[in-house]
């Protein structure tokens, strides 16, 4: 595997310190740090590093916000002295929780695990989107869907069948499991399929088969704008 591209956001310049050291031990890591969060995620959009080491409980913003907005090619490693936001952490796809203060050991058991994830994600271009509905696992063909709608805790998966889905998880997970040149998403609640789109304006779109109209987020306007003129 080539090197992977990283970046560590932490307020504290010790904590940095001790992966930038552990990094270049572990070795085929190119990692920048950055001890102001606004500084690093805008670096984060430009770049999509392969992963992101992620501090918590920061001054100026919560690593947990950042981790909710981070492009979908970032995977990420929160590292925090406060395990009580392991739980939120998983929720939001982590790939690890690393408990400051953590070992060599333990950073690179965490490394690997993240090196695995992209591994598989570069490897693979998904047909199907596998949910857990209740009990049981449920295959639902990418063509098949047309848009996913956040409602708190789940989400409602919309198919070209007429149906949905409900699954316990949260949007950004989903979309982070779906190819970014096939859907896109339009509003903090919704990710609509790119194929089903039949029209737009900048604050509404229209998609096949379905009789209301989506709003169209403020934040994503122009990013929605540039992907549907293509």
């Amino acid at each position: 595997m080539k090197n992977i591209t990283c970046i560590a956001i932490d307020d504290e310049p010790m904590a940095l310190l001790i992966i930038e050291q552990f990094c270049r031990r572990k070795g085929g890591m190119e990692l920048t740090t950055f001890s102001e969060p606004s500084v690093g995620l805008e670096e984060i959009r430009r770049r999509k590093p392969d992963l992101v080491f992620l501090d918590i409980q920061m001054n100026s913003i919560s690593g947990l916000e950042i981790a909710d907005i981070l492009p979908k090619e970032c995977c990420f490693i929160f590292t925090t002295a406060y395990a009580q936001y392991a739980l939120d952490g998983f929720d939001l796809d982590a790939v690890d929780f690393l408990h400051k203060p953590f070992s060599y050991n333990r950073f690179e058991r965490a490394v690997e695990k993240a090196m695995r994830r992209i591994e598989a994600r570069n490897a693979t271009k998904p047909e199907y989107l596998v949910v857990k509905q209740e009990y049981s696992n449920v295959n639902i063909p990418l063509a098949n869907i047309l848009y996913i709608e956040a409602l708190g805790n789940y989400v409602k998966i919309i198919r070209s069948s007429g149906d949905h889905i409900i699954t316990r998880t949260n949007l950004k997970t989903i979309t982070d499991r779906l190819p970014d040149d096939a859907f896109l998403r339009i509003h903090r609640s919704y990710v609509i399929a790119i194929a089903a789109v039949e029209a737009f304006t900048r604050s509404r779109i229209t998609l096949r088969g379905i009789d209301q109209e989506l709003p169209i987020g403020t934040q994503y306007a122009e990013k929605v704008e540039k992907a549907l003129k293509k």
